[in-house]
């Protein structure tokens, strides 16, 4: 079984028999489920972040859209897929402008909704690793010197080691050298690898 189908998937609907149909179809592909039968619960749930929620549109005491709301403040960037009724598809548009991934309206096929699922768990994934990855690359520019960092954002900057020695007052060999040591602890490949490294860690524009 791969991580992604090792994510939990929370399925909240307040109709027993979908509740336990959408979790036994889910279980059925490998997936491990934890399914709620209303807002107060999924709230009041002590959830690590899980890699999708399957969310229910129309639901006594609370909406889907409230839930959607709180549930988004607890885990910003995990994917929500909304069901819906004949009819609330507004609703589920309102939703995916607010940050919903997506929305399946019934009735639906097995399959589909398997799919969209799929999906949003291997979306889940993705980030997950991005962020993994950017917090290893900040991790290494922490180590940096303020005089490698100078000099890594000149190179970002376009500058040649010439012009950086001239616009730091150094020498071209100490920028060479500063050049050599900020690839080694970026543990970057090349100048254009040390680049993209910077970059996707936000240091463009600095």
């Amino acid at each position: 079984m791969s991580e992604i189908e090792k994510k939990t998937v929370v399925v909240v609907d307040d109709e027993e028999s979908v509740r336990r149909s959408l979790t036994a179809l889910l279980q059925s592909v490998g997936m491990d489920v934890c399914a709620f039968g209303g807002p107060e619960e999924v709230l009041k749930a002590d959830l690590e972040r899980p890699g999708c929620v399957v969310l229910d549109i129309r639901m006594p005491g609370m909406s889907g859209l409230e839930v959607f709301d709180r549930l988004r403040e607890r885990f910003p960037r995990v994917p929500i897929l909304f069901i819906t009724g004949h009819g609330e598809v507004s609703l589920a548009v309102r939703a995916m402008k607010a940050g919903a991934m997506d929305f399946l309206e019934k009735p639906f096929s097995h399959q589909e909704l398997v799919d969209r699922v799929q999906e949003a768990l291997e979306l889940e994934d993705r980030r997950e690793r991005d962020e993994a990855g950017r917090r290893s690359i900040e991790s290494r520019l922490s180590t940096l010197t303020g005089r490698e960092r100078n000099v890594l954002e000149l190179i970002i900057a376009g500058m040649s080691s010439k012009m950086i020695a001239a616009e730091l007052g150094i020498s071209i060999k100490t920028v060479e050298a500063h050049r050599t040591s900020t690839m080694q602890k970026m543990q970057a490949k090349n100048a254009a690898d040390l680049v993209r490294l910077a970059v996707s860690a936000g240091m463009a524009g600095e």
